[in-house]
């Protein structure tokens, strides 16, 4: 988890990561935020990997 959360802060900014974590609902993970996903059990590599797809995260930061 601690490397989940350290690549979103390094994304997008350790003030707004948490904020798109709570806020941006994804169809990717069923229509949850990433924290609703994280609290239903998500695998967090897998989390940060439709972070990755939807957002465009560059290849060398996945």
């Amino acid at each position: 988890m601690t490397v989940f959360w350290q690549r979103m802060a390094e994304h997008f900014g350790p003030g707004y990561a948490d904020t798109f974590a709570r806020d941006h609902v994804m169809s990717e993970l069923g229509g949850r935020t990433v924290h609703e996903a994280l609290d239903a059990g998500w695998d967090a590599k897998r989390v940060w990997q439709v972070v990755c797809a939807v957002m465009d995260v560059p290849r060398e930061k996945r």
